[in-house]
């Protein structure tokens, strides 16, 4: 199988690989339980104050696995995985909003296909 993409195929699919893990896979469960804030009480978890963060590691791996398999370079997908963790805990503690939040994830992919392209240089 090749995976070797143009310049521009690339970026459209580190964006779209974004719309599909952030939008279209992610689930209301996702969405709630990623945040610290929230509490899933179902009487069988001892710790649900930290149910979170599963999810939201879960959720991270997701955003790595679609820079992983467009790029294929373990170093920008465990990037990824780190830096979008960081956004959407930053979010959920309501350091900033909704916009802001989509920004920091499409900036972090133009870094990391900025990051790519000069490796394809060298």
């Amino acid at each position: 199988m090749d995976f070797s993409h143009t310049a521009l195929e690339a970026l459209f699919l580190l964006l779209a690989g974004h719309a599909l893990a952030d939008f279209g896979l992610q689930t209301e469960f996702v969405a709630r339980f990623k945040s610290q804030q929230m509490r899933f009480k179902d009487n069988i978890n001892k710790r649900d104050d930290l149910v979170w963060i599963h999810v939201l590691a879960s959720h991270s791996l997701i955003h790595g696995l679609m820079v992983y398999l467009v790029l294929q370079n373990i170093w920008l997908a465990l990037a990824e995985t780190v830096v979008h963790g960081l956004i959407d805990h930053a979010k959920s503690a309501n350091r900033f909003g909704f916009h802001t939040d989509q920004f920091l994830h499409l900036g972090s992919k133009l870094v990391w296909w900025i990051i790519w392209m000069l490796t394809l240089s060298s």
